[in-house]
């Protein structure tokens, strides 16, 4: 399959994430907690038993699998937590800056120069938010969880395009992930959920199918797919692309729920604005690469 086909398939289970998770009545700490412990469990056993490979890493790998798990587990927090508290469109577009974190994380744990093109296309996404945040002002709260859950998701990418570069296996790297961020929610889920521990048990039988659609598709291939794909482009690159996460979402979320009409024409031009910013990117960084072959 290639790249790019693989590179919209991912972003198209990321969009689905959004939808299910607002079908699924849970919180946002319980509906994560349930999703990576399955995910993590799904991952390993299909590694050992389908894969045949070896699940354990060693304890520095593993130690650097649950960091970036603990990362990952805050994001997707974020990530149903600012659809509770918003919609799936706000959240969608909240998450299309993560662009704009990556062009100053991946220089910044990476040790690269900043690309300004990629600073440029970033403030163009922004500027895409801000035409949204002008209009939706009852959403700014849901909308600041989602920037904040974006700002996690340019990490993590960045630190697995690491690892899977020093032969990381995308599966066990996905268990282990998983295994970090269900520990995060666990351990703030009192916070996150007035119910405690023991709203993990108060699951209606509908939600098992969004759980494991989450758990299984969305994340156990999703996840690996994009571990797969980061051999073969930049997080930077990644995240541009999933800036077509909130096309697909917005698109969905209008479908499945009906929520265009609740939007201000406004906010249809900031998803336009941020949808500009990813055509602009590859025609920019061919113009990047002449010039400094140029040099």
């Amino acid at each position: 399959m290639p790249t790019l086909v693989q590179l919209h398939l991912l972003v198209v289970l990321l969009a689905a994430t959004a939808i299910f998770g607002a079908l699924s009545s849970l919180s946002a700490a319980v509906l994560v907690t349930w999703r990576t412990a399955l995910a993590a469990f799904g991952a390993l056993a299909f590694a050992a038993l389908i894969r045949h490979r070896r699940i354990w890493p060693g304890w520095r790998s593993m130690a650097a699998m649950l960091g970036i798990g603990a990362i990952i587990g805050l994001h997707w927090l974020c990530f149903f937590g600012a659809i509770q508290l918003a919609n799936v469109s706000i959240c969608m577009a909240g998450m299309a800056t993560i662009s704009l974190f990556t062009a100053f994380s991946e220089p910044l744990i990476n040790r690269r120069r900043f690309r300004p093109f990629e600073i440029l296309l970033g403030l163009l996404v922004l500027l895409g938010i801000l035409l949204i945040a002008g209009v939706e002002k009852q959403h700014l709260t849901g909308l600041g969880i989602a920037l904040t859950g974006a700002m996690l998701a340019s990490i993590f990418p960045v630190l697995n395009h690491r690892l899977v570069h020093r032969g990381g296996d995308p599966q066990t790297m996905v268990g282990w992930e998983m295994i970090g961020a269900c520990l995060v929610c666990l351990t703030l889920l009192p916070l996150f959920d007035p119910g405690g521990h023991s709203a993990l048990l108060r699951i209606q039988p509908m939600d098992w199918l969004w759980i494991l659609l989450l758990a299984w598709l969305c994340t156990v291939f999703g996840h690996a797919l994009h571990i797969r794909l980061l051999r073969k482009i930049s997080a930077y690159q990644g995240n541009l692309a999933f800036n077509f996460e909130p096309v697909y979402g917005i698109l969905g979320a209008g479908i499945v729920f009906g929520e265009w009409h609740h939007l201000h024409p406004a906010f249809y031009l900031g998803a336009l604005t941020i949808l500009a910013a990813n055509l602009l990117h590859p025609w920019l960084e061919r113009r990047s690469r002449r010039a400094h072959h140029a040099a």
